[in-house]
């Protein structure tokens, strides 16, 4: 194992329980103590344009924010505009595919896209034209990313909807349904886009745009064309895996000429090997991928890019297969990936690698860097020349402007769930984000309007929809009193904040107090904490209108032994972590995400021998395939029973009674492919059995963390009451669900009363 292995090998390694080591853990806090951001805040240079700072907003998939034939409406320009007026220094726009009718995976039936498209006529250049100008009124410039195509990681919807197959660089595996082979492209396809990326360019360039931002890593198609592990092609210019993106470049070069910027978005390895270890030889659709590209190789490809004509690079590590790594979750450390942007700064500093116009090319580190003190620690420590934001640009697009002034606390931190900015467009919505109900929803909500009528309201229930609510309703002129019966605002997210993987939720938590104490003192919020807020209360109180968002109850399941002394529930146990202490074998019932994360809390923080159960056939199902597949990996690593197709019969003294089906049950730790969403048929998947295996496992602590029922009583009874003119419920109290759709349910429902 070489140097650059062993560093790779580290920190896959290391991804488990990084969260033990406190300086890692601190790095990952809303702090100053390092302001002013004088680095963070210093222009540079790239190609002929200066960039006023270094922060880059990341590319997150623009899905469905265009017209659906590909013109950028008012959603996509008013969300760029937003971030650019938050003042960022370079915007890069999500994927916009040149590969239309070459591969089926990007174009829908009818010739529509849920794409952006710059490719198809001049119909499209008015809408790139005026987001150019839109995020140029504010200082910033902003890079197009152009992608060949999806390849291997495209829907495998075509195969029924088009009668075509999915296209890669070879025979490969498609990633949703590996039953489904993606055919090879011609080269004579190859060509036709490469020309494509060459006019997309070009056409560009004449929208304004300050650049183009070629999308090279995670596996898409132009990673499978540029890594052996997806290009086995025995003949023709493209069986050099280099080729195609290195013709790809010169075109572009071509037609944009010497002063035009290219940036190139690289994985400096996918770290299959170092992830999946013996698992490459025995599973079928990663077998194939073994003889993936080298950190070596990715550095000598990086070279021969820049001689044909790339002026910067954004770097990290894997791809779809291992999709945590290229989008980190909350579970993952701040920083993840500085130590690989510092590689590849260093490889170009000792090797003098300059770009066409003889300047040294920009490394911009990726990967949860959005704690102000530790993006600026990066460029002090000369781990990268800038840093990339994508999630905390969503999650408070004032990021920039607010670090800036030094008003860190007011950020809102990004969760890192993963839920409105990835799921959100994989179950078929748009981009948006848990924490800020705007994101993604500009064109739709303005600024909120000061209310017609003052009202004195009440809002019951400080948890993340109380909270957005009861603020939003005093910033518009209410009298508005918040109540909840704890002693801290927060609801279960207190709870949820306890294992140290949850370091983000901490942030928000501190945020949210932030803004409470804020909107108290500018807008007259009343606190109510540790009462208890009955009907009678509420009604004696003469309140104009009440919400309701008291959470949630646990549910309680009607088996034998469910009240046995060792048996406790997930909330409980997150409250009185001590219930833990001399137990040795804990078996966890339910494998949803709050089961799963506290069997990774028990495993890696209390040592303890974990065993989950869950009738599902498989875990944590509904949650980011990234937030999933990171955490049901590493429990895998560290041991952890993971038996899903398995329903509880009964709890004894030291065991509990379990049954599990015996055929076809699904491999449950195989997160080298995703769950499809329910409305997706996979016509190959095997019908689970019937048949049933009884046995024992055993067990000293049993924890129930069987889902959660709305806590409704106080609304029904506030109804029966008639404790108010107008009485609402929200969040989990109407439907238990995730911050997302309770941030969401506040903010709406505070800006029209």
């Amino acid at each position: 194992m070489n140097k650059y292995q062993e560093i790779v090998q580290n920190l896959i390694d290391q991804l488990g329980d990084w969260f033990l080591d406190e300086e890692k853990l601190r790095w990952g806090r809303m702090t100053k103590d390092l302001y002013p951001y004088e680095k963070l805040f210093s222009p540079i240079q790239v190609n002929s344009i200066i960039i006023k700072n270094r922060i880059v907003m990341g590319p997150m998939g623009n899905i469905s924010m265009a017209e659906e034939m590909g013109r950028p409406s008012i959603k996509m320009i008013k969300y760029f505009s937003e971030r650019a007026k938050g003042g960022v220094g370079l915007i890069t726009t999500g994927l916009v595919p040149v590969s239309h009718y070459i591969d089926p995976t990007v174009t829908e039936k009818g010739d529509r896209s849920y794409f952006p498209r710059i490719d198809k006529s001049r119909t499209v250049f008015a809408g790139w034209r005026d987001i150019a100008e839109s995020v140029h009124a504010y200082g910033a410039k902003i890079f197009i990313q152009l992608t060949p195509g999806l390849g291997r990681v495209g829907s495998p919807e075509c195969l029924i909807k088009k009668f075509k197959l999915p296209v890669s660089a070879s025979w490969n595996p498609n990633f949703y349904i590996p039953n489904i082979p993606c055919r090879p492209l011609t080269d004579r396809g190859l060509y036709k886009i490469i020309k494509n990326a060459g006019q997309a360019a070009a056409d560009a360039k004449a929208s304004l745009m300050d650049g183009v931002y070629l999308h090279g890593h995670e596996g898409y198609l132009l990673e499978q064309l540029t890594n052996p592990a997806f290009n086995r092609r025995k003949w023709g210019k493209f069986s050099d895996w280099q080729a195609f993106g290195i013709e790809l470049v010169k075109e572009i070069r071509r037609r944009v000429g010497p002063d035009y910027p290219i940036m190139y978005r690289i994985d400096l390895s996918l770290a299959l090997n170092e992830t999946y270890k013996e698992k490459m030889d025995k599973v079928k659709p990663l077998r194939l991928f073994k003889n993936e590209r080298t950190v070596e190789q990715t550095l000598e490809y990086m070279k021969n890019l820049v001689k044909a004509g790339v002026d910067m690079f954004d770097v990290d590590l894997g791809c779809y297969d291992n999709w945590w790594l290229p989008h980190p979750p909350n579970s993952m450390p701040p920083g993840c990936f500085l130590i690989i942007s510092k590689i590849v700064k260093d490889y170009f500093r000792e090797n003098n690698i300059k770009s066409n116009k003889g300047l040294d090319i920009p490394i911009v580190a990726v990967g949860k860097l959005g704690y102000p003190d530790l993006a600026e620690k990066a460029l002090r420590e000369d781990m990268c020349d800038m840093v990339m934001l994508a999630r905390p640009l969503l999650a408070d697009p004032e990021w920039c402007n607010k670090a800036y002034a030094g008003r860190v606390e007011d950020i809102t931190p990004c969760i890192g769930d993963q839920e409105g900015c990835i799921n959100e467009f994989i179950e078929g919505g748009h981009p948006q984000c848990a924490v800020n109900p705007k994101t993604g929803n500009e064109d739709l909500y303005s600024e909120e309007t000061p209310a017609r009528e003052k009202k004195k309201i009440a809002v019951v229930g400080a948890g993340p929809a109380g909270i957005m609510c009861a603020i939003t309703l005093a910033k518009r002129g209410h009298d508005v009193t918040l109540y909840d019966k704890k002693s801290q605002i927060g609801g279960t997210l207190l709870l949820g904040a306890i294992p140290k993987i949850k370091y983000d939720i901490v942030n928000y938590l501190n945020h949210l107090e932030h803004q409470v104490k804020k909107a108290e003192k500018v807008y007259g919020l009343k606190l109510e904490l540790n009462k208890e807020a009955s009907a009678d209360l509420l009604k004696s109180m003469n309140y104009d209108i009440i919400v309701c968002a008291t959470g949630t109850k646990e549910k309680k399941l009607n088996v034998e032994g469910i009240d046995l002394p060792h048996v406790v529930t997930a909330l409980n146990l997150l409250q009185y972590p001590e219930l833990a202490n001399g137990k040795e074998n804990v078996v966890i019932v339910g494998g949803g995400a709050v089961g799963c994360e506290i069997a990774y809390w028990l495993a890696y923080e209390k040592n303890k021998n974990v065993t989950v159960i869950e009738m599902l056939p498989y875990f944590m199902k509904g949650v980011c395939t990234a937030n999933r597949g990171h955490i049901i990996h590493y429990l895998e690593r560290k041991n952890v029973k993971l038996l899903n197709c398995t329903r509880l019969k009964s709890i004894k003294e030291d065991c509990v009674l379990v049954a599990r089906k015996l055929k076809n049950v699904p491999d449950p730790y195989a997160v080298w492919q995703p769950i499809l969403p329910e409305n997706i048929e996979n016509p190959f998947e095997k019908k689970i059995g019937e048949e049933e295996n009884e046995f024992e496992i055993k067990a000293d602590l049993v924890v129930m963390a069987v889902g959660l029922v709305p806590d409704d009583s106080l609304y029904y009874q506030c109804i029966k009451e008639r404790a108010a003119q107008n009485i609402y419920n929200i969040g989990d109290a109407f439907s238990p669900a995730k911050v997302f759709e309770a941030v969401k349910a506040g903010y709406l429902l505070g800006r029209s009363l």
